[in-house]
């Protein structure tokens, strides 16, 4: 996933590491005996088009682009937002498509920028955790609004604060008590946080995993052991495309390594975007498609296997435009009881 295809030395940064993570990837299936042979394939014809002709028009372009959006944004180096709504019945994760029922944006004072939401219900009551962006720090903190009995969600008051950056909160319940696993990746580090008393104070239980940049870490309980799926930055390169599995007896680990990671390196089907979904009898996973740019779409992917020996996943259904939510891409998706949010990049 290239992070920045205007300027071709972070390109081609991006691309050597990720051949550095395929060239990983692809040792750690031969020891283990799961080096599938690629199945024989026509091989195109490429035009003999030079790369200049390509790369100007995609350079000017590129420019007048940027150009246009700090006009439009102003003074924002960049934009995302949060959006919601209450319904009954099958949501994005079920049809496929934004449709149905318009979602509701989570506004902002022009100061920040709302993105990673998650939804949390708890005593009949439902708390939107998101990460909330100040431009005056650039430093992400964790947020948290209730939804009032009118509907709609009051402005998060910052709940969760570090040194570091901090985003993507996920909210759960386990043995009767609430947990939260935001991401800090550049702290090097996964903590775990627990409620001191929801949701206002968070205190840190126990430090998952030290000097590794893992991203978007997303929790599934499965068959009495404990799964985390997200991304991790093997030195350079993108965060986003390279995805890694750890796993371990209980909650507080102690967590260790796949041993086939990295799992997959894709720029389409790799970037957790919410939590794990129950769809039917299948759990599913949405995940970022960052093929176009980072943020700009979401699919929806179901888990065929998961244990000590091996991690496969089916290729992600594209989540379908619609006109429930009108903006460019979708980054997040998750849902609790009858309120689903999402967002994008503005």
């Amino acid at each position: 996933m290239l992070a920045d295809r205007l300027w071709l030395s972070r390109s081609c940064n991006d691309l050597l590491a990720g051949a550095m993570s395929l060239i990983m990837q692809t040792v750690a299936r031969f020891f283990a005996g799961k080096l599938v042979p690629v199945s024989d394939n026509p091989v195109p014809i490429l035009k003999n088009d030079s790369f200049v002709r390509h790369y100007v028009p995609l350079f000017g372009r590129a420019l007048i682009d940027r150009a246009v959006q700090k006009i439009r944004r102003g003074r924002r180096p960049f934009y995302w937002q949060v959006a919601y709504r209450v319904i009954d019945g099958p949501g994005i994760a079920e049809t496929g498509q934004l449709d149905g029922k318009p979602f509701t944006v989570l506004p902002d004072d022009g100061q920040r920028f709302y993105a990673d939401p998650f939804v949390f219900e708890t005593d009949r009551r439902h708390h939107l955790f998101v990460e909330e962006f100040p431009y005056a720090t650039s430093r992400g903190v964790i947020s948290v609004a209730e939804l009032g009995d009118d509907g709609t969600f009051g402005v998060p008051r910052v709940v969760l604060e570090e040194a570091h950056h901090l985003s993507y909160p996920q909210v759960f319940a386990h043995d009767g008590e609430i947990f939260m696993i935001p991401e800090s990746g550049s702290a090097r580090e996964l903590v775990l946080y627990r409620a001191a008393q929801f949701p206002d104070r968070w205190v840190r239980d126990t430090v998952l995993m030290t000097d590794r940049d893992f991203n978007d870490a997303t929790l599934l309980e499965s068959d009495g052991r404990f799964w985390l799926v997200g991304t991790e930055r093997f030195g350079y390169g993108s965060a986003s495309d390279t995805m890694a599995v750890y796993c371990a007896p209980s909650l507080r680990g102690p967590w260790v390594a796949h041993p086939l990671n990295p799992i997959a390196v894709d720029h389409s089907a790799t970037r957790p975007g919410g939590a794990f979904i129950r769809h039917d009898d299948a759990l599913v996973l949405p995940v970022q498609n960052g093929s176009r740019a980072y943020g700009g779409g979401l699919g929806l992917m179901r888990l065929e296997r998961l244990d000590a020996s091996d991690v496969r996943f089916a290729s992600p259904r594209p989540i379908g435009a619609g006109p429930a939510w009108a903006r460019t891409g979708i980054h997040t998706l998750n849902r609790a009881g009858n309120v689903e949010v999402v967002d994008s990049a503005g």
